[in-house]
């Protein structure tokens, strides 16, 4: 299994709009790729400009070969729905699990 970790910095008074989006769209899209487990979105209660994103995958293999259209496309409907929301991946991380 492995880790796909972002940081994600957010403006804070539209982080549940943005996360409503993230959701409904990159969660959608995400669950129909081969090799996908599961997503976490973790918020830090001293930070309410801080999104944490935690998506499992079966190997990393299955991981990278989700399609480019593909991620291009939902980047794009993303974008288009987000809009003037600022949101800015800071943070992206490959973790390996060698232990549950």
């Amino acid at each position: 299994m492995v880790i796909e970790f972002l940081r994600i910095e957010v403006t804070a008074q539209y982080r549940e709009q943005y996360l409503q989006l993230d959701r409904e769209i990159w969660t959608t899209a995400l669950a129909k790729c081969p090799g996908f487990i599961s997503k976490e979105v973790l918020l830090n209660p001293n930070k309410p400009a801080e999104v944490i994103l935690i998506i499992r995958w079966a190997s990393r293999e299955e991981w990278k070969s989700t399609s480019c259209q593909l991620l291009a496309e939902v980047e794009a409907q993303f974008a288009l729905a987000t809009g003037s929301i600022h949101h800015q991946i800071i943070e992206s991380v490959e973790y390996q699990v060698i232990a549950q």
